[in-house]
């Protein structure tokens, strides 16, 4: 008998709590009332080879639990913590494929999934592996995510339905997406197929909404196109986006993310040779980030010079309520503004005075020395090579 959802499970970290727990659960058959009592000798105890019993017993509950042919196969990576999976990793591996069809015939066989995986296709195995950990109940108490999708044409969506499946009262800190060199390049699949991004242009990778089964998720990283049709959640307060991870295109029109306060985005050229769009810093309004302090763009290339890309961060509303603004370069020319370069940089620079700017490359005024432009951004940590 396993006590994973039981209220009995202590809220506090001291360990009297934790301790009289690991009894209820030994009294009641569950082996994780030896691994926490181990742990707490590791923690107050310096005895050698504590440890290495401490790994033997998870290894043993991960036998009973019926999650040892995860750890086998690679692509989870996941640590315990007082009887639950605490952090946890997933890239799928390549070298145990050839056996992976037997483990997923198994998981879905032996463990409750929310997601509806076909067995019969490979490429939805990944799915099956993800569901199999986040749907068991030894992950109620995860405090890190990490998903880095392969198959994700299926995956992103088995991932969200896993996770919208239940709580995750103490996950703080996420990662969800696929990597990509270039953006909206096509993607292979684990079986050598090809996954076109721009077929989810607007339909979304992921249409379940699991964003309420994340109370607690503070910090959030999502890579890759089209992932979501929306982020809400209010409790969330850094971000970082790699590509336009909303379904129809936006980059920073995310949904409802009242408490942000951190975001970054990186965005470059993508597969075609085209730049973000300039339009899209228009969805920076100080009614959709109204705690938003911290903005760093120095990794977006915009289809724009950076004296249009500064004039627009100029008059955007969200700019008053800065506290540190990043962006990639500071450049103008003759032929970029009316009049003197200087003289345009002069009307410009006060509304950014309140704030610390870091400029991540070179600041170049044409017709100005570098001490007038040092002048005019006082406000500056770091001016690049200027």
């Amino acid at each position: 008998m396993y006590y994973f959802d039981a209220t009995d499970v202590p809220e506090t970290d001291e360990w009297t709590a934790w301790l009289a727990y690991a009894d209820l659960l030994t009294g009641a058959g569950d082996l994780r009332g030896e691994t926490i009592r181990m742990e707490h000798l590791c923690e107050t105890e310096t005895e050698t080879g504590n440890r290495a019993r401490l790994a033997a017993a998870y290894e043993q509950l991960e036998r009973h639990l019926g999650l040892d042919g995860l750890r086998e196969d690679g692509s989870w990576r996941f640590t315990w913590a007082r009887g639950f999976i605490d952090e946890a990793c997933f890239r799928l591996a390549e070298d145990t494929r050839p056996r992976r069809g037997e483990l997923v015939e198994r998981l879905l066989t032996d463990h409750p999934h929310a997601a509806t995986i076909d067995q019969a296709d490979p490429e939805q195995w990944e799915g099956a592996l993800i569901g199999a950990l986040l749907s068991h109940p030894a992950a109620h108490r995860l405090r890190t995510l990490e998903l880095h999708l392969t198959d994700y044409h299926h995956s992103a969506e088995h991932s969200a339905i896993s996770i919208a499946g239940r709580r995750f009262p103490r996950l703080e800190r996420m990662y969800f997406g696929y990597g990509f060199t270039y953006l909206y390049a096509p993607s292979e699949t684990s079986t050598g197929g090809r996954i076109d991004p721009l077929d989810y242009h607007h339909k979304g990778l992921v249409q379940a909404d699991m964003w309420d089964s994340l109370p607690a998720l503070r910090s959030l990283e999502l890579e890759g196109a089209f992932l979501f049709h929306f982020v809400n959640h209010d409790g969330l307060t850094r971000l970082r986006v790699r590509g336009p991870v909303i379904s129809d295109g936006s980059v920073f029109d995310l949904g409802w993310t009242s408490g942000l306060v951190s975001l970054e985005a990186e965005i470059g050229s993508d597969v075609f040779g085209v730049s973000c769009p300039l339009e899209q810093l228009d969805e920076l309004e100080a009614s959709q980030y109204p705690s938003l302090r911290d903005l760093d763009l120095s990794k977006v290339e915009f289809d724009a010079t950076s004296f249009e890309v500064f004039s627009a961060l100029a008059d955007s509303s969200v700019l008053p309520q800065l506290e540190t603004l990043s962006i990639r370069d500071l450049t103008i020319g003759q032929e970029d503004c009316e009049g003197e370069p200087l003289a345009a940089l002069t009307e410009l620079a006060p509304r950014f005075a309140h704030l610390t700017l870091h400029v991540d490359d070179a600041v170049d005024v044409e017709g100005a020395d570098d001490e007038e432009v040092d002048r005019l951004l006082s406000a500056a940590d770091n001016q690049g090579d200027g």
